[in-house]
């Protein structure tokens, strides 16, 4: 049986989605259910720029070194596209800088 993560976006009017552990964010959430954007869904344009709260793991060395030029000293600044969910999350939109 698989497990599901709740993912929710505190500060809009988006309502919670579910979906499995282990799923790729970028894949999942759309215009229509989330506010987040997404550019090139490969970690390199930092569109999908956001502030996640919840146990996740870290970010690999590519997104890291983006992360670093786009929200430096932010710990919960990653990029939407490259989260792997494990855990229920909240998801809030974050502006580069």
């Amino acid at each position: 049986m698989a497990d599901y993560c709740k993912i929710s976006f505190p500060g809009s009017d988006f309502v919670t989605i579910t979906l499995e552990c282990h799923q790729n964010l970028s894949e999942h959430l759309t215009i229509q259910n989330s506010p987040v954007l997404f550019g090139c869904r490969t970690g390199i344009c930092g569109t999908c720029l956001v502030e996640v709260i919840g146990d996740i793991p870290p970010p690999q060395p590519d997104e890291q070194e983006m992360l670093e030029t786009l929200a430096a000293n932010h710990p919960h600044a990653r990029l939407a596209c490259q989260v792997d969910v494990t855990e229920n999350v909240e998801i809030r939109k974050r502006s580069k800088g």
